[in-house]
């Protein structure tokens, strides 16, 4: 997560970039809220430093990343509803990619899967 956290910090016009690539079937329609870019570089920032303190905070970063992958896995419509209301200034006008809804399951079961390896490796050390 560390490294998601330090690419997403020093790269954030390329993962919006990247992200309406692929999920976004007109991305030239859309306009990204002005704050989207600076939140993807603070919550970059903050995950980063959370993954090398690891501890107490780590282990709530992870928890609350299974449960956003755990409702991704299950309600990808709900998320992309969700995220076009969140991240763009004109919502109505943003058309989903039909193949990202695969992709968006794909990523809510990494996440709990990160997750759940992560509560694992806690409880099971002596």
């Amino acid at each position: 997560m560390g490294v998601l956290g330090a690419i997403s910090a020093l790269f954030p016009d390329k993962i919006v970039e990247i992200f309406e690539k692929l999920a976004i079937a007109n991305p030239s329609e859309g306009t990204v809220r002005g704050w989207v870019r600076p939140a993807i570089r603070s919550e970059g920032v903050l995950i980063a430093a959370i993954s090398l303190r690891n501890g107490r905070a780590y282990a709530w970063l992870m928890n609350l990343t299974g449960a956003f992958g755990t409702i991704v896995l299950l309600f990808p419509d709900l998320y992309q509803r969700f995220a076009t209301a969140f991240l763009y200034e004109r919502p109505e006008s943003i058309e989903w990619n039909e193949r990202f809804n695969s992709a968006v399951r794909a990523i809510g079961a990494l996440y709990v899967f990160l997750a759940a390896k992560t509560y694992s490796e806690r409880h099971n050390e002596t």
